[in-house]
């Protein structure tokens, strides 16, 4: 299958730091090549790849300090449009912005949506182009646009050999992610001072949380038993998650997906996440970890932490979250949409024949 990943540009493919969506795409792109499958990644020049890449800016945009990334989405999807006709699929992970230009090709077209659906922003544009298929990455992101034209769920992926196993050994309760409001670090803080355990915090700054981070969460890390570490990439985020007793993951706001949930199971850590968005899709209560609606739930969880083991842990990853079973859901779409498009186009054929 001829197979065209088109991704956003803001980071590499794989992302060199922060870039939870870049990171996803890479993780599929590399398991549709190992499945046999004739892959094209456009992204970043910078990007890494085993598929055949075509390099839409010289590097990820933000980090070369270019704020608005619509001019170079619209010359990258101008680009693609070019080549369409040597796709059997064309996998677009930018929201909307391809909506207008590939309407016509709506039958080989699939949109992963990466972020949140519950704000009203981008709702006009499914309802103005209702033929383009849309995957969502867990049925609860789908809800406030059910009526949209889904496709199918497809959970993230990654590598089993990305995240090595461990023990726990270093005792610490874990957060990482953002430090913004709706990721709620002050409940990881609180919970972990009730629960008597260190907090380890590996997180990143944005400038728009800078405010944020001054005024709430810099002063409560001033107690011995908070560390923050700030942000860390791939190479050290196995052994960070690897060593910690649990991962909290106390959010207020409606999760699309978590990646880092699932990167803590492939360590074999427990999860102790909120009731909210995705996380009752990907976390299965008692065993892979536990879901709260409460401090003193997630205080009373960390306590419990121990009878989960985690070598089950671990295998709750392995039968879920695997990059080669993402790699496979997709294909299964890729499939259904090209046996869908193919009566539509002999139709065309036979009409031009006419």
């Amino acid at each position: 299958m001829r197979i065209a990943q088109i991704a956003p540009l803001a980071e590499a493919v794989p992302p060199k730091l922060y870039g939870g969506t870049e990171r996803v795409i890479w993780w599929l792109t590399e398991a549709l090549v190992d499945l046999g499958h004739d892959v094209t990644l456009f992204a970043s020049g910078d990007s890494v790849t085993s598929a055949h890449l075509v390099p839409c800016a010289p590097t990820g945009l933000r980090l070369a300090g270019i704020n608005d990334h619509t001019a170079s989405l619209i010359a990258m999807l101008d680009r693609v449009l070019g080549v369409a006709n040597q796709f059997d699929i064309l996998h677009f992970h930018v929201d909307f912005l391809q909506f207008p230009g590939f309407r016509h090709l709506a039958g080989k077209c699939l949109t992963t949506l990466h972020g949140r659906q519950d704000l009203p922003d981008f709702w006009p544009a499914y309802r103005a182009f209702p033929e383009m298929q849309l995957v969502s990455i867990s049925n609860d992101q789908r809800r406030p646009i059910a009526d949209a034209n889904f496709a199918g769920t497809v959970y993230h992926g990654l590598p089993t050999d990305l995240i090595a196993y461990g023990e726990g050994e270093g005792g610490y309760l874990a957060f990482i992610g953002r430090i913004s409001p709706e990721k709620r670090p002050d409940r990881a803080i609180e919970i972990a001072r009730r629960a008597g355990m260190k907090l380890k915090i590996a997180a990143k700054v944005d400038r728009a949380d800078a405010v944020y981070f001054e005024t709430t969460i810099k002063p409560l890390l001033d107690d011995p038993m908070i560390e923050f570490i700030g942000e860390i990439g791939d190479v050290d985020k196995g052994a960070f998650l690897g060593g910690a007793s649990a991962l909290l993951f106390p959010i207020d706001w409606p999760e699309p997906f978590g990646l880092v949930m699932i990167e803590a199971m492939a360590a074999g850590t427990p999860v102790i996440a909120w009731r909210c968005g995705s996380t009752q899709e990907v976390i299965e209560h008692g065993r892979s970890g536990f879901l709260v609606d409460s401090i003193d739930e997630a205080v009373a969880a960390v306590k419990a932490v121990h009878s989960l083991p985690r070598p089950r842990v671990r295998v709750a990853f392995g039968e879920r979250f695997t990059a080669e079973r993402m790699a496979r859901d997709y294909v299964r779409l890729y499939e259904r949409l090209i046996a869908a498009d193919r009566p539509a186009m002999f139709g065309k054929t036979l009409i031009a024949a006419e």
